[in-house]
């Protein structure tokens, strides 16, 4: 399995399929890289380079006691890059990983990349603040801290329910999508998974999004029950430059694995990467 050191020697994994224009894909918290699979397999197939890590914390790589932060997690994001000396990438960020990439490019830029998709992702911030009203209250990051202290089994099994919007009327997703998300989660070290609830909720890339000077696709279902799209994508979508913004009306925050709606961002994606 293909790993990359990070400056604290930490060993990301990552994963790497087909040839072609590199997409490297950020996952969310508290996921591994095999949530982009279907993702990875349509870029690989139709003539991408397809990429994912996990990152530090859970999955395949390493689990150190610090360093849970997006600052870190986007020096992981260009370890992985400069490891396979990628350029002209195209940066696909989830939930967190929609922050660790724009994190990257307020860190170091956008020499190597070419464009950046943002999916229901947390940026600007998503903490309530007096100059971020739209922001959820630290009581909700709070609820989230206990979860995971006190039963993190049994919340990543109710977690899946609003993540996939399995709590609607109507829904079609099924148990084996919810216990995917589970297995997932349940391979994230507790310190991980706990410190990055404050990386996710307390971080503002607000002055990263301004640095964004490539094509930039913004995609947030209106039904986003965990990254709210008023403090979230409808922001980003303000701030940076020309960016397409496209809302998903009814979309869950894991839209990407609910065929529903996977199949629109699916077509979205390829389109968005070989305009």
């Amino acid at each position: 399995m293909p790993f990359a050191t990070a400056e604290d020697g930490t060993q990301i994994f990552y994963k790497d399929w087909g040839s072609g224009q590199p997409v490297l894909f950020s996952h969310g918290w508290p996921l591994t890289a095999d949530a982009w699979d279907p993702q990875m397999k349509l870029m690989a197939d139709n003539g991408f380079r397809a990429i994912a890590h996990d990152r530090r914390g859970g999955g395949r790589s390493g689990q150190p006691w610090d360093g849970n932060n997006l600052d870190t997690y986007a020096d992981d994001l260009a370890a992985v890059i400069e490891t396979e000396d990628l350029h002209d990438v195209i940066l696909v960020g989830h939930s967190t990983g929609g922050g660790e990439v724009t994190r990257y490019i307020g860190r170091h830029g956008t020499a190597r990349v070419a464009k950046l998709v943002l999916l229901g992702a947390i940026p600007p911030l998503m903490l309530k603040t007096e100059a971020n009203p739209e922001g959820l209250p630290i009581e909700v990051f709070d609820e989230i801290r206990q979860g995971v202290l006190t039963d993190r089994s049994q919340y990543y099994k109710d977690l899946s329910a609003p993540f996939y919007g399995a709590n609607r009327e109507g829904s079609t997703v099924s148990q084996g999508t919810r216990d995917e998300f589970w297995l997932w989660s349940m391979t994230v070290g507790i310190k991980g998974a706990y410190d990055c609830i404050k990386a996710f909720s307390e971080t503002d890339t607000t002055e990263d999004l301004r640095k964004v000077d490539v094509p930039t696709l913004i995609v947030h279902g209106d039904d986003d029950q965990i990254v709210p799209i008023v403090s979230a994508g409808a922001k980003s979508s303000k701030i940076v430059k020309g960016a397409q913004y496209k809302v998903y009306e009814g979309a869950p925050h894991g839209l990407a694995m609910v065929p529903k709606y996977a199949e629109i961002f699916n077509k979205d994606l390829l389109e968005f990467a070989r305009s």
